[in-house]
């Protein structure tokens, strides 16, 4: 699909966008759990089942298959132009990882509504209840790319390469000690630097993208020197890790397998 273009920047501040006036070509993705939604959401926000973004089954994390990829861009109502304001009421995992699955079909034009519905909520921004549907037929043909994402072989090619790649652990410190087990076996790939999804929203600012994100990071070890690669249990949590790493323009993919493969394979390296 040709890039269209973007109407907004990748972080947009909800001040800004209930300033701005609306396009016709935007659609407002909402990835609440849907009582939430259902409750009150921004207007015109068209629902999306976060788990609708995940294939299910073993490892979990893996992109849809591509009808379920065509049942999202239908319900959506997506063109050629569009642009996507994606939001969730967590802090940013699942709508990053909406904007991975954006990625991931070549749709380039999108923006974060930063801190989602609880800054939303917290300007007294309008919100509606009930149901909202695609004011229009997608007209968008689905073309999968591989390139936002990296499987187990290739971590494994990369590993046997010294400090070629970062990758970035948005795991609790738990369970990046192998403290924490929900897989065969407990740790963290080897080499791999543990930056605590939660660690990057400002609870005093709504849960917004820490305003010091990129010093923050690098204080961690990841400065953007190298090719990113992160992953959590099953690339939900680190979706917010994949999006902060694009908003610092930084090369970033996304391992969709994270340890629910890693950890529950017999042999890969564990530190």
């Amino acid at each position: 699909m040709p890039s269209a273009p973007t109407l907004m920047p990748l972080i947009v501040e909800p001040e800004a966008f209930q300033q701005q006036e609306q396009s016709d070509r935007l659609i407002i993705v909402d990835l609440c759990d849907r009582d939430t939604y259902l409750r009150g959401h921004i207007p015109g926000a068209i629902h999306i089942d976060p788990k609708a973004t995940t294939r299910g089954g073993q490892p979990p994390g893996l992109l849809p298959e591509e009808a379920e990829l065509k049942a999202i861009v239908e319900k959506l109502g997506l063109q050629e132009d569009s642009h996507l304001l994606v939001y969730d009421n967590e802090g940013g995992g699942w709508a990053g990882r909406f904007i991975w699955l954006l990625d991931c079909i070549n749709v380039q034009s999108y923006s974060y509504l930063n801190g989602g519905l609880t800054a939303w909520q917290a300007i007294d921004g309008p919100l509606q209840s009930g149901e909202e549907t695609a004011l229009q037929n997608a007209r968008i043909e689905i073309n999968i790319s591989k390139a936002p994402s990296v499987s187990r072989e290739e971590i494994e090619f990369l590993l046997g390469a010294p400090g070629s790649i970062d990758i970035w652990d948005a795991r609790s410190p738990e369970e990046y000690r192998g403290e924490k087990i929900v897989a065969q076996r407990g740790g963290h790939i080897p080499g791999a630097i543990n930056g605590n999804w939660l660690d990057f929203m400002d609870r005093e600012q709504h849960l917004k993208i820490r305003s010091d994100a990129q010093t923050y990071l690098k204080n961690l070890g990841i400065d953007g020197s190298r090719p990113i690669i992160t992953h959590c249990q099953t690339h939900h949590r680190s979706g917010l890790t994949y999006l902060i790493a694009k908003a610092l323009d930084y090369d970033i993919r996304a391992y969709p397998g994270s340890w629910s493969e890693w950890g529950n394979a017999s042999d890969t390296e564990i530190e």
